[in-house]
C-alpha cells in the first residue's frame, strides 16, 4: 500500500508540475527583481530582463516592477516561447523526487495516524503533522534539483557573459557539484525545507479538510465538481502560507559566489533583511499573483489527476 502512495502522488505531481511550468518560470523571474548583488565595491543591478547590466551607485533609484504578464510577454519577444520552459528537466526530476517522496509519506502517515475500526480519525492537527513531516522529507531529498531549476529558470535574466548555460538538469548538477562543490546542492536547503514543510502542510492537509467538510456538508458529491473546489481553495492556502520563504529561497540559490568575493547573502536571514530594508517588507510576497496563478492550477491538477490514479490503480 506505501509503494502505490509514492507512484500516484508522483505520476499526478509530475503532470501538474509540467503543466504548470511556464507559470512557475514568471514567478521565479518576479521575485528576483528588484534584487542587488554586492560584489567588492560595487553594486551591481540584477533585475529581470535588463541584457545590460551596468554598474550603479546605492543611492541609484529601483526600476519599477513589471506584471506577470509584462514578464510574460517580455520573456517570449527576448528568449522566444521555448524559453517558457526553461528548466522542464529540472522540473520533473524535482517532482521525481521531492513530490513523489512528500506524497508518497503522507499517504503512509495518514494511513498509519487513522484507524476507522478503533475510531481514530485523521483530525486536522494530525493532517498538518503529517504534512509537515513530509513535506520537510522531501524536501531534502529534492534539494539538488530545486537548486538547478531555480537557477535554469533564472538564466536568461542575466547578461549573455554572466549566464551559466547549464544544457540539462544534470549537467547544471554535474558543474554546480565540480565548480562550487558538492554542498552547493544543498544552497538554501534549510529554506527548501521550511517552504516545502509549510506548502505540504497547508496545501494537503487543507485539501483533505476542505473535500471532508463539502462531503460532510453535503454541498456536493465525491467527484469533480467536489475535487476542483478543494484543491483551488488549498492551492490559495499554500500560496499565502509559502510565498516569503520562496522568495528567500529563490535569492538564495541564485546567487552567484564568485572566487575572492563575499557571497551576496550569508544565508536566509541576511537575505531577508537586506530584501526587506532595500525593498520594503511587502517585497517578500513579490510574485504572490504568479504564484497563486500557478499554485492554484497546479494543486487543481495534481488532485484532480491524483484522484483519478487512485481509480485506476485501486484493484492494484
Amino acid at each position: 500500500m506505501g509503494v502505490k502512495g509514492f507512484v500516484e502522488g508522483g505520476i499526478a505531481s509530475i503532470i501538474a508540475g509540467c503543466s504548470t511550468h511556464p507559470l512557475d518560470l514568471i514567478k521565479v523571474r518576479m521575485q528576483l527583481q528588484g534584487e542587488t548583488q554586492t560584489q567588492t565595491t560595487n553594486i551591481r543591478s540584477a533585475l529581470a530582463f535588463q541584457p545590460g547590466s551596468v554598474h550603479q551607485s546605492p543611492a541609484a533609484t529601483a526600476t519599477p516592477r513589471v506584471g506577470p504578464i509584462a514578464v510574460g510577454v517580455r520573456l517570449v519577444k527576448q528568449e522566444g516561447v521555448a524559453a517558457l520552459y526553461s528548466g522542464v528537466s529540472a522540473t520533473v526530476l524535482r517532482q521525481v523526487l521531492y513530490s513523489t517522496t512528500r506524497m508518497g509519506l503522507y499517504d503512509i502517515l495518514k494511513k498509519k495516524w487513522s484507524d476507522p475500526k478503533s475510531g481514530s480519525s485523521f483530525t486536522l492537527t494530525k493532517k498538518i503533522a503529517a504534512g509537515l513531516l513530509a513535506g520537510g522529507i522531501g524536501a531534502a531529498v529534492g534539494n539538488p534539483a530545486d537548486v538547478a531549476m531555480v537557477r535554469m529558470q533564472a538564466d536568461g535574466r542575466l547578461p549573455s557573459a554572466q549566464r551559466r548555460n547549464y544544457k540539462s538538469v544534470i549537467d547544471a548538477i554535474t558543474r554546480m557539484a565540480k565548480d562550487e562543490g558538492v554542498t552547493s546542492l544543498w544552497r538554501g536547503s534549510s529554506l527548501t525545507v521550511n517552504r516545502a514543510m509549510l506548502v505540504t502542510a497547508s496545501q494537503l492537509a487543507s485539501y483533505d479538510e476542505f473535500k471532508e467538510t463539502i462531503l460532510a456538508k453535503g454541498w456536493m458529491k465525491d467527484g469533480l465538481g467536489t475535487h476542483v473546489t478543494a484543491s483551488f481553495a488549498a492551492g490559495f492556502v499554500a500560496s499565502v502560507a509559502s510565498n516569503p520563504v520562496d522568495v528567500i529561497k529563490t535569492r538564495v540559490m541564485n546567487m552567484k559566489v564568485e572566487a575572492g568575493s563575499p557571497p551576496p547573502y550569508s544565508g536566509a536571514v541576511d537575505c531577508a533583511l537586506k530584501t526587506v530594508r532595500a525593498e520594503g517588507p511587502m517585497a517578500l510576497y513579490k510574485g504572490f499573483i504568479p504564484t497563486i496563478t500557478r499554485q492554484g492550477p497546479f494543486t487543481v491538477v495534481l488532485f484532480v489527476t491524483l484522484e483519478q490514479v487512485r481509480k485506476v490503480l485501486k484493484d492494484f
